[in-house]
């Protein structure tokens, strides 16, 4: 579980090993009792969420955004895509 980024007790990560076939790039947070899973592709969308205010929830979305390069970066380097 490679852990890319942490902000204000949340910790943004990819699993190790995503299902086969691999579902598109995504992100997921988990921190201060709540988890979410973001889509990065085709656009940053929120898959699903559980326990995150929205008003943090829309600010993760904007790290998010802001952060996209760096987990696609990751994520294909990790994969080898």
């Amino acid at each position: 579980m490679p852990v890319i980024l942490r902000y204000k007790g949340y910790a943004l990560f990819f699993y190790s090993s995503e299902g086969f076939p691999r579902e598109p790039m995504h992100i997921h947070v988990r921190g201060n009792g709540g988890d979410a899973k973001i889509w990065l592709e085709p656009e940053i969308m929120v898959a699903s969420s559980a326990a995150i205010p929205a008003k943090k929830l829309r600010e993760l979305i904007s790290l998010v955004r802001e952060q996209r390069e760096l987990f696609i970066e990751a994520w294909k380097g990790y994969f080898d895509e």
